[in-house]
């Protein structure tokens, strides 16, 4: 049915909005797991560099601890503090490899040397106290971490070794680059000492520096671990995601192929120009010549073909778009016919169906002028049969509507006579040209008896009204005799015609 059929939009649009369906959920989710992975890398990194700046600190509280315990001692000679003193905190302080005396900036006792004498410069020492070197005589290329606490001529160095904290670098975090930076120089996990300012990581860098020694601490992960973060951390999140993707694109294919609202979908074809006029003829009763048309309209679907107007109007007539149906229908037909309006016998009666949505303004009366003016004055009588599936209240605005259609030559059948609620009332109420019998009682001629009575009843009825009568329906010669012999007005059937399109008609036309 056309009113589940598929909306206006092209193949490759509909397509179009299945993969975004697909694809904005999981590139959504994607942005919000980045966005949250992101955050947890950057808190990961500040607590890594805050247990970074916690361990070294622990550990230079050590060298300085043991510096305070051999300051007293600098300046005596070296074989008299270095059983006693220097060795005794080595193997007392964690972390503390060696430990030296310094009088007047002359490094002159060794824990591992004993008496050794080399010159000691205090600019090496940054802020006086910290100095990272690459190694010494004894342990070249091994990063050292000295410590220097002076009074006055005396000074007492403290150092640890490299391992401890090329250690701790790698086992404070397994994933994040963390770097010891002591002045101009810095220490990598790999236990080399380089020169200058650390790289700055490409993902949550951070940078602490001690508040108790000069030192600080460089941190972050490398380019890509983001995502790594997120395969990792995230697994059973990405699946669930996916799966919805998939499942918004499934929904979103499901409901495209669904049809739009009935509303939606008359109006796009009433865009589109699918309704288009039907003619089936209208014949006299006594000489059974064309006498005029009946305008049906169809709905010519782009993929259903031409539909009946049973599967449609009701729709229309409910969202009321009937109304401009209707006109467009109407416009159509005077285009069409007008052109061929002299090979017309005066008087030529073209039927247009109009409901209750018709009535509510004047708006048809401006409608059925413009209708007129397209033929030659006398050339065609224009009929508007009321149907009965909307009641028509006689309303002030009704009543004018009428009078002035009536006026303006435009002549009132009520459709479908006998087979609804209000078609008496209509007799009262409005000024009616013509009866058309259901085809539902015409069918019933020679086969029902209480059917047949209720026809002649409504033929009796019409010619003391004064009204002209129509029977529709008509299928066989008994039938259309019949109803001759009761002298019907006008017989319309598929005895004298089918609907047909407007370019059918208008051969057929010029053969009657």
């Amino acid at each position: 049915m056309p009113l589940t059929a598929k909306g206006p939009l092209k193949r490759s649009t509909r397509r179009l909005w299945t993969v975004l369906a697909i694809v904005l959920p999981i590139g959504l989710g994607a942005v919000i797991f980045y966005a949250q992975a992101e955050r947890a890398l950057v808190r990961s990194s500040l607590e890594t560099a805050e247990e970074a700046i916690r361990q070294f600190d622990l550990m230079l509280d050590n060298t300085d601890i043991a510096a305070r315990a051999l300051l007293p001692q600098a300046g005596l000679e070296c074989d008299e503090v270095r059983q006693l003193a220097l060795r005794d905190q080595v193997t007392r302080r964690p972390f503390v490899r060696s430990t030296n005396l310094v009088w007047r900036n002359n490094n002159y006792c060794s824990s591992l040397l004993g008496s050794y004498p080399v010159p000691l410069d205090p600019r090496d020492y940054v802020d006086g106290r910290l100095w990272l070197m690459n190694g010494n005589p004894v342990t070249p290329n091994t990063a050292l971490l000295v410590y220097r606490l002076s009074e006055g001529e005396r000074s007492a160095l403290a150092t640890i070794d490299g391992y401890h904290l090329t250690n701790a670098l790698r086992l404070i975090s397994r994933f994040a680059h963390l770097r010891l930076q002591v002045g101009e120089h810095w220490l990598s996990s790999d236990g080399g000492v380089h020169d200058g300012a650390p790289p700055l990581a490409a993902v949550a860098p951070q940078h602490l520096s001690s508040s108790r020694y000069p030192y600080s601490v460089s941190t972050g992960f490398p380019e890509g671990d983001i995502w790594k973060y997120m395969k990792s951390q995230y697994p059973a999140l990405f699946s669930l995601l996916v799966f919805l993707g998939a499942g918004a694109g499934v929904l979103a294919h499901w409901l495209q192929k669904r049809s739009a609202s009935p509303s939606h979908e008359l109006r796009r074809a009433l865009e589109a120009r699918e309704f288009i006029p039907y003619f089936q003829p209208v014949v006299r009763g006594d000489t059974l010549q064309w006498a005029g048309i009946e305008v049906l309209m169809r709905w010519q679907h782009p993929r259903e073909g031409v539909v009946r107007p049973d599967l449609f109007i009701p729709f229309a007539e409910h969202s009321g778009l009937i109304v401009p149906m209707t006109r467009s229908l109407m416009q159509q037909t005077m285009q069409v016919l007008a052109p061929h309006a002299a090979g017309f016998t005066d008087g030529f009666h073209i039927g247009i169906n109009i409901t209750a949505s018709h009535c509510h303004d004047l708006q048809l009366l401006e409608d059925c002028r413009e209708f007129l003016a397209a033929f030659p004055p006398g050339k065609v009588t224009l009929v508007l049969e009321l149907t009965e599936r909307e009641l028509i209240e006689p309303t002030a605005t009704t009543q004018q509507l009428f009078a002035a259609l009536h006026e303006l030559g435009v002549m009132i059948a009520i459709d479908d006579f006998g087979t609804g609620h209000s078609s008496l009332g209509y007799l009262r109420q409005f000024n009616v040209d013509y009866l058309k019998i259901d085809q539902s009682f015409v069918a019933m001629i020679g086969a029902d008896a209480l059917s047949l009575h209720i026809l002649d009843s409504i033929i009796q009825l019409s010619a003391k009204l004064d009204l002209g009568i129509v029977a529709e329906g008509i299928e066989t010669a008994e039938q259309r005799d019949y109803l001759a012999a009761q002298g019907v007005d006008f017989l319309q059937g598929y005895l004298f015609g089918r609907p047909m399109p407007s370019a059918e008609f208008v051969a057929a036309l010029a053969r009657h």
